[in-house]
């Protein structure tokens, strides 16, 4: 298996003064984003960029693990805020043209400074992975990213202050919405994809739905465990895949919850038929509050009635005075 040549480039500065300020002045280590890194390829490039005066004490470490240290002088009297920003840009860009071969550039800050050069990244069909501290972090930064983890979430930090809402990310909470998140994605990619769905590609799916998403934010050790998981649950349904540690992911042929929700969805209709589409969401959530058809793999709402309709179990036809769908019992 031939591994991913990645380059590291590092804005040291954002990165430093973002842990101190917001981890309750912890310093910013490497060793455990380099560790993350190797899972994912070979680090054939590292770069840092600061003014070295201003972080002596870091930079012995930063040497250690092979980081080529740029030097940006903050001169007295000089304004040179972006200086650094401005040379990692172009070093990255010269780098895309000098050594093709490298697929995937790490860019480590949170300042949504660098948003342009991750779009031109993949513009140049590079893949883009972002770190940053979450308090520091833009929110404009980690969606433009192929992948994007906090920094926090390595060392298991929690910020030393609430941060006030000034467009920085966070990471995500715990919402509820996990089962929901994988079913849609899976769904839309049952739709679209010309063969079996294999875990491996919902995962790559789910990322570019959420850059930010982390199995482990969940409890899960592994992408592998959150799908087991799922599937005890009849969430999803999975079988033996070309290779090992890559099943395929489908759906259950069917579940007692769903099977539940049709349920509640020809009950509601019975006794108001015929009711109109627009609406009709609100009813069912009047018996049941947590009803989501997203959680059964349906993109929306109207989908999950004519999948009542396939099975029978209600008829629909359009309106043309209201421009609406009226639903019966089949």
């Amino acid at each position: 298996m031939q591994e991913e040549p990645i380059a590291l480039f590092i804005d040291h500065e954002n990165l430093a003064i973002g842990a101190r300020e917001q981890l309750g002045g912890r310093t910013f280590h490497l060793e455990p984003v380099v560790d993350v890194l190797a899972e994912r390829g070979r680090v054939v490039y590292r770069r840092a960029y600061a003014d070295w005066t201003l972080f002596a004490a870091d930079r012995q470490a930063l040497t250690d693990h092979s980081v080529e240290l740029i030097d940006i002088p903050q001169r007295t009297g000089a304004v040179r805020k972006n200086a650094a920003d401005i040379k990692l840009a172009v070093d990255a860009i010269e780098l895309c043209y000098e050594r093709p071969y490298i697929t995937t550039f790490v860019i480590g800050s949170g300042d949504s400074d660098f948003t342009p050069l991750v779009h031109k990244l993949r513009e140049l069909n590079r893949s883009v992975i972002g770190f940053g501290i979450a308090a520091a972090t833009s929110r404009l930064l980690p969606p433009a990213c192929d992948e994007f983890f906090f920094y926090e979430r390595l060392v298991d930090a929690e910020p030393h202050a609430t941060p006030p809402d000034n467009g920085s990310a966070a990471p995500a909470a715990d919402s509820g919405d996990l089962e929901r998140l994988v079913a849609r994605t899976l769904a839309g990619l049952v739709q679209s994809a010309p063969g079996p769905v294999l875990a491996s590609t919902l995962k790559r799916a789910i990322l570019r739905k959420d850059p930010t998403f982390n199995e482990a934010d969940h409890g899960f050790r592994g992408f592998g465990e959150l799908l087991a998981h799922l599937a005890d649950t009849d969430t999803i349904a999975l079988s033996e895949g070309p290779s090992h540690g890559d099943p395929e992911v489908t759906f259950p042929e069917s579940t007692k919850d769903e099977e539940a929700a049709f349920a509640l969805l020809r009950s509601v209709v019975e006794k108001e038929e015929p009711v109109r589409l627009t609406g009709l969401k609100d009813l069912i959530r009047r018996h049941s509050a947590d009803f989501s058809e997203k959680r059964f793999g349906y993109g929306s709402f109207i989908q999950f009635c004519k999948a009542a309709r396939a099975r029978g179990l209600v008829e629909m036809e359009r309106d043309p005075e209201s421009d609406d769908w009226l639903l019966r019992l089949a």
